[in-house]
């Protein structure tokens, strides 16, 4: 009977220590699926909220390709659209130019053609000499415009670039260089004039 005591002693001293090891187990457990919900919840609004780039400098990546898709859209955004009439009045000059040029090289070329030809042409005054040089200058200019608007195009895409870059560079007051008349006085009697330059930091 004692040792039938002893074993039911034991037994719920067992069931004792096995239900506290379970209780313990289960909050170890539960707290540790509370910490990786907590976890995948933090990466869920991390994931759902964008930050606000309104105030870093500007992507020169995106600025360059969108300059290169559409000119003027780089600046654009960049915030620089003053300049975007200013490409396109280059553009649009440039265009009547290649077509001005063109035209003229096509007359020349014509009235030289028609010289070859023995029939009148619209310049019978000049030679075959004066028409040949005629029609070299005009389609070198033409080809000069030609190329002048790949320049144009490329220079878009360089200043979208540029600017981008620039975008984030410090231009407040609280930086200067300065360039200011100075006077000192070394002695009694003796002063000098000079220019100092100043150079102010934030």
């Amino acid at each position: 009977m004692r040792s039938h005591l002893l074993c039911k002693r034991i037994l719920s001293n067992l069931s004792r220590i096995g239900a506290m090891g379970v209780l313990f187990w289960l909050l170890a457990y539960s707290a540790a699926f509370a910490q990786q919900d907590t976890i995948r919840v933090e990466e869920r609004k991390s994931k759902k909220e964008k930050p606000d780039y309104s105030s870093l400098p500007k992507n020169p990546r995106k600025a360059t390709m969108l300059s290169a898709i559409l000119p003027g859209a780089g600046q654009v955004y960049n915030g620089k659209a003053w300049k975007v009439p200013i490409l396109y009045a280059g553009f649009m000059a440039d265009i009547y130019f290649i077509g001005y040029n063109n035209r003229r090289y096509q007359v020349f070329r014509e009235a030289l053609f028609a010289f070859d030809d023995g029939e009148p042409n619209l310049f019978p005054s000049l030679n075959r000499d004066a028409l040949v040089r005629n029609v070299d200058y005009w389609r070198r200019n033409r080809d000069l415009t030609i190329l002048l608007l790949g320049v144009i195009y490329a220079l878009n895409i360089i200043d979208a670039n540029v600017d981008a870059h620039l975008s984030g560079f410090d231009i407040s007051d609280e930086l200067s260089l300065a360039i200011e008349p100075s006077m000192q006085q070394f002695a009694a009697q003796n002063q000098a004039l000079g220019l100092s330059v100043k150079l102010k930091f934030k």
